[in-house]
């Protein structure tokens, strides 16, 4: 890879405007790290281009000099997708902030991938329109972020992840070509599906400019309960029973007690029952048009879940106990970094194999001395696994932590199910991609880099390295 000249600084001041432009150490150190364990990579210049034709203009300077560039968007991601490992150029899309417009009629919205995610959602909502996807960083992170992770979050369970989302993207190419993947269409069979190869691409394939998604209305009711569990396993198990008797909850998370011990206190919410004696709970939420039929179908669930040694079913009452206890799943990822689980593991099973995977997570931990909080949304077997390990605060780079990570993604593949659900595999993940893909599955994702970015430059050495 190439090194940035001070001609290709004066030719990108002249592309987006020199105040637009950073190479000061503050701007390097914050563009170099995003949420991803404690690693820090610094860039060897931040750019911040306001359309798609300034950053077609940027990276056809790049293709041709073989600098590296990093797209970034809020840098909420936890797998390394926005770490300019290589150095180079990092290229934020901040400033392409834009809703362009809401379709009311065909119920879609236009919008540049700048928009912060929950700005975006609280818009629709306006109109009476809903975007269902919801991350837990949705206060800070933006749409384009969510596009190139295929985010997911709670009401993912009912609703579905980004992808369901998606019609049509404007993307520059690594080339510098612009070009439209799709049409503003809900049914499509025109040739390859261009729009969801980029969806879930981490920013490798190109760099989304426009989006363009489908809404549905906004539901009117949503009905909220904590049920505490005294026995992990049978919280777990509790997760299948309430599917296969026929409820689809918008929500349904698992937070264990060692997590809920730790955000309550550092949310400083000690409202809700948290003892010893408790081992995890669940939250669960139904919504819909109808508040009776919800309350009906939630109390079904509720007698239900006494099969399973549940304990007191606290029912929120108003909209501010349910401010607090979705504060209380928003904020544990936070909490327990702070506590020093500092690794993530974004695993995903099917929902029958989940009490397998928790206590084979456990297991792992007594026997390679950490400590592990499981938490997430166990409605679709996607469990988030934390870890404290006394001497290892970063998976990267760690050959001990590398091979207790081969060791629980070796069960995560013999349940079924996979290495990322929704954090994108970036640059903590690749070393693990040959656990879940053969050497041909590899080839070909390879190969279609290879199509895309021939001179690989665009958050090269990402989800693989092209050997």
């Amino acid at each position: 890879m190439a090194i940035i000249t001070p001609e290709h600084i004066n030719q990108f001041k002249k592309i987006v405007g020199e105040n637009n432009v950073f190479s000061d150490s503050e701007s390097l150190e914050t563009y170099g790290k995003d949420h991803t364990e404690k690693l820090q990579f610094t860039p060897d210049i931040v750019v911040k281009p306001k359309t798609a034709e300034e950053i077609s203009a940027i990276i056809t300077i790049c293709n041709t000099h073989l600098i590296p560039v990093t797209p970034r968007g809020a840098g909420t991601g936890l797998s390394g997708g926005a770490l300019p490992q290589l150095g180079g150029v990092v290229l934020s899309t901040e400033r392409m902030n834009n809703i362009i417009e809401i379709d009311e009629k065909n119920m879609q919205v236009i919008t540049e991938p700048g928009v912060i995610t929950q700005v975006l959602m609280n818009a629709v909502k306006e109109k009476g329109l809903f975007y269902p996807p919801d991350p837990n960083s949705k206060g800070s992170c933006f749409i384009g972020g969510n596009i190139a992770e295929n985010s997911g979050g709670p009401k993912a369970l009912k609703y579905g992840v980004v992808k369901d989302y998606v019609l049509n993207l404007e993307v520059v190419l690594p080339t510098g070509e612009i070009i439209w993947t799709g049409a503003n269409v809900l049914k499509n069979a025109t040739g390859y599906n261009l729009t969801q190869l980029i969806v879930g691409s981490e920013g490798t394939l190109g760099i989304v400019t426009k989006i363009v998604l489908k809404l549905i209305p906004h539901p009117k009711h949503d009905v909220l309960m904590l049920v505490p569990f005294n026995n992990l396993e049978k919280a777990s198990e509790a997760v299948g029973a309430i599917f296969r008797a026929g409820f689809t909850p918008s929500v349904l998370e698992l937070m264990e007690i060692d997590g809920l011990k730790i955000v309550s206190d550092f949310v400083n919410n000690h409202s809700f029952p948290v003892n010893d004696a408790i081992a995890a709970h669940l939250l669960i939420e139904t919504d819909g048009n109808d508040k009776e039929v919800l309350m009906n179908e939630m109390t079904s669930i509720a007698e239900l879940l006494q099969q399973y040694e549940c304990g007191e079913i606290f029912f929120a009452e108003d909209e501010s106990q349910k401010v607090e206890l979705w504060k209380l799943r928003r904020k544990i990822s936070e909490a327990v970094v702070h506590a020093g689980y500092t690794i993530e593991e974004d695993t995903v099973v099917p929902r029958a194999a989940l009490p397998n995977l928790i206590r084979a997570v456990k297991e792992l931990g007594k026997e390679k001395g950490f400590k592990a909080v499981c938490f997430g949304h166990a409605g679709d077997g996607n469990i988030h696994i934390r870890i404290n390990h006394p001497t290892i605060k970063n998976s990267y780079g760690s050959d001990e932590m590398k091979d207790i990570l081969i060791d629980l993604f070796k069960v995560v593949k013999k349940l079924g199910g996979t290495i990322s659900a929704e954090h994108g595999i970036g640059l903590i993940q690749k070393p693990y991609m040959d656990i879940v893909f053969d050497k041909t599955t590899l080839q070909l994702m390879r190969s279609i880099k290879k199509v895309f970015d021939p001179n690989n430059i665009l958050n090269a050495n990402k989800i693989f390295d092209l050997n």
